[in-house]
């Protein structure tokens, strides 16, 4: 027998295993796309699940993942900072709005960038659990409603 051919029996009873799994539980969608995304995992947090399922610990994944989060933010004094534009940020903007928001933080920026071609233009930039909304969509949203609180009998309160 090839090693190739070995390869795919191998392939095809693991493929089987999850399968037979999965529809036990009635995940059998569900576990194909977790199983998608598992390549992504590190090694290290491969092991560590494997550790906890055989230590029947997988009930603290939450707290782990959670526990995890706070000893990052208290060793790592980089802000993550959500910068969302109608338009993908030019390198000159970017780097604009990185040392404005490292200015304004006092520390590092990590930017995560998202488009979100609804807010019409301008920025939305989310850090630390708040959110600065000057995008032309919330703009506008303004005007509209101090214009209609304005007029006696408006239909906006």
């Amino acid at each position: 027998m090839s090693a190739k051919q070995d390869n795919s029996e191998k392939v095809e009873a693991y493929a089987r295993a999850l399968i037979e799994a999965a529809r036990g539980e009635g995940r059998a969608n569900a576990d194909l796309v977790m199983w998608e995304h598992a390549r992504k995992f590190s090694p290290e947090v491969l092991e560590t699940i494997s550790a906890m399922r055989d230590a029947d610990d997988l009930d603290l994944i939450e707290k782990v993942a959670k526990q995890y989060k706070e000893i990052l933010d208290s060793e790592d004094k980089t802000v993550s900072v959500t910068v969302t534009t109608s338009v993908p940020l030019s390198d000159e903007l970017r780097e604009k709005v990185r040392t404005k928001a490292e200015n304004n933080l006092k520390a590092p920026v990590f930017l995560v960038e998202r488009v979100d071609p609804e807010i019409l233009g301008g920025v939305i930039l989310e850090a630390r659990g708040k959110r600065y909304d000057a995008s032309v969509k919330a703009q506008l949203a303004n005007i509209r409603k101090t214009l209609a609180s304005t007029f006696i009998g408006s239909d906006e309160q």
